[in-house]
């Protein structure tokens, strides 16, 4: 085992999945962290290693937080990179989750150490959760979109093959590392309406952890998130009405989803392009090299 991982102790597990979530690109509207959160909540999954952060951020663009405990002794929270272990009370099977944010450095060993732990804990699944911006209403159901790695994982799941060309993050560094060390893996997008892109999504996250149930045959109850969807629903319409543009344009993208989609959801394919035309809309209106707290499908 790598020295950066800090294993508290190795859980005994029964054909465990690894569900991945990362804050940063890869989770528009928070869409992904908050359905992996949620999950670690829901499951009571408990801590059991973590991985060392000094030599994976830079700490000058993703820095440490000081909080106050109990309003007087001054703690430091460093950028993580946890594992957590749930016990399943339905099935025959096990999870592991993720959690944490993408790391600036040395991408290739901090997925090594991933895709070691995993193969070490018998793993037999990867999934990573995502969101991504897209020109959705928020008064729908988030599409969702699956990839996966092989041809039997994508005919089993009902999965399609990803043939996304452009920016990656660490999820697609991760699913790269998953095939270098064969382990299947296979990842679900939730698009995030661009518009209320700094608003958590629960939305989203229900429809992540809607897809991530009928992949892992697990039922999960999801009528939190999907109270939590109806709230969001009713706040982003309040702000939404009070500028006539923007809610003309929402009504616009309604009638598009409900006349050329009809209900089904979008390829990942269509999700890819809107990942491309949003990048280059950025880059065309800013100027600026660096890309936005963006997507990628893959």
């Amino acid at each position: 085992m790598s020295e950066e991982l800090r294993l508290d102790h190795r859980p005994e597990l029964r054909r465990p999945v690894l569900i991945c979530a990362f804050k940063g690109w890869n989770d528009g509207g928070q869409g992904a962290s908050l359905a992996a959160s949620f999950l670690q909540r829901i499951w009571a999954a408990e801590h059991f290693a973590d991985i060392d952060p000094e030599e994976f951020f830079d700490f000058t663009q993703t820095r440490p937080q000081v909080s106050l405990v109990d309003g007087l002794t001054r703690r430091i929270d460093w950028p993580s990179n946890s594992f957590y272990a749930a016990r399943l009370p339905f099935g025959d099977r096990d999870a592991i989750l993720l959690l944490g944010s993408e790391p600036s450095l040395r991408w290739r060993s901090f997925c090594e150490i991933v895709t070691n732990l995993a193969t070490d804990l018998g793993v037999e699944l990867v999934i990573s959760l995502g969101s991504l911006l897209a020109d959705v209403p928020h008064t729908r159901p988030s599409p969702v979109t699956g990839t996966g790695s092989d041809a039997e994982l994508i005919e089993k799941l009902g999965l399609e093959a990803s043939r996304y060309e452009g920016p990656t993050g660490i999820v697609g560094v991760l699913h790269d590392a998953c095939r270098n060390a064969g382990l299947q893996s296979a990842s679900l997008w939730a698009a995030v309406p661009h518009y209320v892109s700094l608003t958590p999504s629960p939305r989203a996250a229900l429809a992540l952890v809607t897809r991530l149930a009928e992949i892992i045959d697990v039922p999960i109850d999801t009528s939190e998130l999907a109270e939590a969807g109806e709230s969001y629903v009713a706040q982003v319409t309040d702000a939404v009405e009070a500028d006539a543009d923007t809610a003309s344009y929402v009504d616009d993208l309604e009638r598009r989803t409900d006349e050329e989609h009809e209900g089904d959801l979008p390829t990942g394919d269509a999700l890819a392009a809107e990942l491309a035309r949003f990048l280059r809309e950025h880059d065309e209106e800013s100027g600026d090299d660096e890309p936005p707290v963006a997507r990628d499908n893959q």
